[in-house]
């Protein structure tokens, strides 16, 4: 996020900080201008023989005055990273000339928020809301420069004239100015009036523009502003604000005026982190393990062009001096610096072992790199403890806990953009994570555990719980991703073999999202912490290909053979396989889901929601409360249901993408094989489009005021919308021109397929009840939209669309409009049968039918 100053108001400060002493002139003469005896600010200036008054030369700027008249000896000081010192209300920061040049890490962030600060998970205490990278560098007229840093672009060889080249394009704007007050007591620093800088509002310790829009928060007041105090410490300076912000409200009803917004003060703390003088030796992405990445654009990398490179972000870990001998013999040894996370003391009491718990569980996987007590995590100190703690403190990962009603946790980290290194991470821990935790549980786990069957679960149940969502976030800050594909290497039914799940868990990676085990049945015997994720084969794996140092690889471009070399050895074994989230097309990795085949596990998983119905109102009742249990529940039985659904319909279409590297044979891009996209369809036939009744249950619907049709069409529509797209179907219509040699699932075999369970009824001659008939006209719609003339996109539209992406523009329009010329036909043919409402709706199918086919 390192980027230039925007800011007006930040630009006038800097501006009149550039001006030294005689920026605080025009106040001062304005004062005695007002006072009864105060004489002329400015004499009349003498004529020459012209008339005119003579040019007046200014005299020479104020330098640099000695130390001491500067900083006296009523100013308290504090040593650290920058010499900072108090004076009455003046923080003056002395810049050693060792730190000029220096990367410096600025990380700033809400230490505590303003009521009503909030924007979905933006706006609580902890919330980072700007990162930049700084240099201070000395400039003309004893002035000290703040530039802004990119590494967006690099050239590294300082000997070759590209190095030259690229500096010379990318030269890194100042964003700050200031005068040189006085050189510090060894001559080797300067001393510089940050009093200004940090009581104003800037985009580099302060808010970025974007969470600033984000909160809706306006320009900031200085006369409820103020400083709230500046540590320093050997690596870092502490920065604390008070600032107070105009806020925009927002309108409470659509068409409404906005409400009044008034003002939001919050503390923001600001920590000053210098990075390291040589960069962590980088280690380049590879697309089969999922690390989140920092990346540049090398000119040095690619002789014949540009490079992008792309470094994993991990923490820095490195054997003690006296133990590298024992790391390259294979020997477990401690890192010069282990990775901890304190906890925050806000946290309740009874979850902290659980959380600590969660941490501590990857302490194995680090073994695998060779690495003992490499992580852990502990209670923060008191402030008897440790006055000098906090958890602002950007030298301190934590576990944040959040009083929020956002039932979520996240795992950031802030990492150095030049290497990848991750220099702390703060795990948000919003409290209402235990009610998601509760109802995920409750509809994937209670059939084979007793102890999910209430709506309060005992601490032990809630803490086992807590600490496997602990150990997912703490993976995040690692560096690791989502592996959606992970579940996808075990066979679904070992998913029900009670010693192979005790052996080997439900999914191979907790970084999944394979919450619990819902394909196990209650004849299996399998329960407790048999259905509850756990760091597995591929987090262990991801770890040591991230972490073990190869000493003998003096820089990343030399470990690349010996990483592809692992890599591919791994994975001749599938539970190391890396499935990315971020692919809308590969059935294999997926949110939610478990084993290597969507059916059958889907198919286990309605059997599991199918025994909690019946039990749900005695399942979600609480003494003299209401339905509001109940309602929550049934809609996540629905919602639990849509998710099969959801699994199994990708699929269709679907594409599977597995990276390779040259050394590796076989296709990166297959189509779903049509036996299994032809299975996926008679599922959804059997399971969605059949009206699933097993989900209606009006007595229970009619205590929260639902309706069923809607309960149903809901879970109907998004499927169908996906089968009929024109992604869909253009999908398979170029598998049939790829694959030219063997079975192929045509999209007209796929509609075919669809018509005949959709529109059964009116083939068979019965009346269409109103479930049928919502979906009939659902399938009308989708095709009509296929043949819909394209709305006329705006330019910009256009250009982002880069004209693609209408359906008039493929053969997707051709099926569609063949499809319901032959859906004319046949309702026609049938328009005479069941009943009054079915005819009656057979001629509305027709007439939604003419007027897409000419819709003049």
């Amino acid at each position: 996020m390192s980027k230039p100053i925007h800011n007006k108001l930040a630009i006038a400060v800097a501006g009149a900080l550039c001006l030294g002493v005689s920026a605080y002139q025009p106040a001062a003469a304005q004062r005695k201008k007002n006072s009864k005896n105060a004489a002329p600010a400015v004499a009349a200036a003498a004529k020459d023989s012209t008339g005119k008054p003579p040019m007046i030369k200014p005299g020479p700027k104020p330098g640099p005055k000695p130390f001491a008249e500067v900083i006296n000896e009523k100013a308290v000081a504090d040593s650290g990273l920058f010499n900072v010192y108090k004076h009455e209300d003046r923080y003056f920061f002395e810049v050693p000339d060792s730190l000029l040049g220096r990367d410096i890490l600025i990380v700033n962030r809400l230490s505590k928020s303003a009521a009503g600060l909030r924007f979905q998970m933006m706006g609580f205490s902890g919330d980072i809301i700007n990162e930049n990278v700084v240099q201070f560098e000395k400039g003309p007229n004893n002035r000290l420069f703040l530039k802004n840093i990119s590494y967006s672009d690099v050239s590294k060889d300082s000997t070759q004239p590209m190095f030259t080249s690229v500096r010379n394009s990318n030269l890194q704007p100042i964003v700050a100015a200031f005068d040189i007050k006085a050189f510090s007591k060894n001559n080797q620093g300067s001393i510089i009036d940050m009093t200004e800088y940090i009581n104003g509002d800037n985009d580099i310790l302060f808010f970025d523009g974007t969470v600033k829009n984000m909160l809706k928060l306006g320009g900031m007041q200085p006369d409820k502003s103020y400083v709230n105090d500046v540590k320093s410490y050997p690596m870092n300076t502490e920065i604390k604000t008070v600032k107070t912000y105009s806020k925009s409200g927002g309108s409470p009803m659509p068409g409404m005026p906005p409400s009044p917004g008034g003002n939001a003060t919050v503390e923001l703390n600001s920590s000053m982190v210098l990075l390291p003088a040589v960069p962590m030796q980088p280690r380049y992405f590879d697309p089969r393990v999922g690390y989140f990445t920092t990346s540049v654009t090398d000119f040095d990398a690619d002789p014949q062009g540009v490079k992008k490179i792309s470094m994993i972000t991990r923490w820095r870990l490195e054997p003690k001096p006296e133990d590298m001998e024992k790391y390259k013999r294979g020997e477990l040894v401690e890192p010069v610096k282990p990775i901890i996370f304190y906890i925050d003391p806000a946290t309740p009491a009874k979850w902290r072992k659980y959380l600590i718990m969660g941490v501590n569980d990857w302490q194995a996987a680090f073994e695998q790199a060779g690495f003992k007590n490499a992580i852990m995590a502990k209670m923060a100190p008191t402030p008897q403890e440790d006055s000098t703690w906090s958890i602002d403190d950007a030298r301190f990962s934590a576990i944040v806990y959040k009083p929020s009603e956002i039932p979520n946790a996240s795992g950031p980290h802030v990492h150095d953009p030049r290497s990848g290194e991750i220099i702390e991470s703060h795990i948000n821990w919003y409290h209402n994570v235990m009610r998601l935790l509760r109802n995920w549980y409750f509809v994937q786990a209670s059939p084979n555990d007793p102890r999910a069957r209430k709506m309060q679960f005992s601490d032990e149940l809630m803490g086992d719980l807590i600490r496997f969502v602990s150990s997912h976030e703490v993976g995040h800050t690692l560096g690791l991703r989502h592996n959606f594909g992970s579940s996808s290497a075990y066979p679904v039914e070992k998913l029900r073999d009670k010693e192979w799940i005790r052996k080997n868990g439900h999914a191979a990676s907790i970084m999944d999202y394979a919450r619990f085990n819902y394909v196990a049945q209650p004849e299996d015997g399998i329960t407790g912490a048999d259905l509850y994720p756990r760091i597995n084969y591929y987090d262990k794996w991801a770890i040591e290909w991230g972490y073990k140092l190869l000493p003998d690889a003096k820089s990343p471009d030399a470990e690349k053979a010996i990483l592809n070399k692992w890599t591919i050895e791994r994975l001749k074994d599938k539970k190391y396989w890396f499935g990315t989230e971020m692919n809308p097309d590969d059935p294999r990795s997926q949110s939610e889901d478990l084993g290597d085949n969507a059916m059958l596990a889907s198919t286990y998983g309605i059997k599991n929601l199918q025994r909690i119905m019946p039990n749900l109102l005695a399942w979600t009742r609480e003494d003299n409360e209401g339905y509001s249990n109940l309602a929550e529940l049934y809609r996540e039985v629905a919602a639990q249901y849509s998710r099969y659904m959801g699994h199994v319909v990708k699929n269709v279409g679907g594409i599977y993408e597995t990276p390779k590297t040259v050394e590796q044979a076989g296709a990166v891009y297959e189509y779903v094989p049509k036996a299994i996209q032809k299975e996926a369809v008679t599922f959804l036939n059997k399971q969605l489009f059949t009206t699933p009744k097993w989900l209606i249950n009006t007595e229970l619907l009619n205590k929260f005021g639902s309706d069923a049709p809607s309960l149903i069409s809901s879970r109907q529509e998004p499927i169908l919308d996906r089968l009929l797209s024109a992604n869909t179907l253009n999908k398979m219509l170029n598998a049939e021109v790829t694959y030219t040699n063997q079975p192929i699932y045509q999209a007209t075999e796929m509609l075919s397929d669809l018509k005949k369970t959709i529109f059964s009824e009116i083939y068979a001659h019965k009346p269409v009840d109103i479930y049928k008939r919502n979906l009939q006209r659902s399938y009308v719609d989708n095709l009509s939209k296929l043949i819909a003339p394209a709305a006329a996109p705006s330019n910009s539209m256009m250009i982002m669309a880069g004209g693609a992406g209408s359906p008039s523009k493929s053969d997707a329009a051709a099926i569609g409009r063949s499809q319901l010329i032959a859906l004319k036909s046949e309702l026609q043919a049938n328009a005479g049968s069941g009943d009054q409402m079915t005819r009656s709706h057979i001629q509305d199918l027709i007439a939604r039918i003419n007027k897409a086919l000419d819709p003049k």
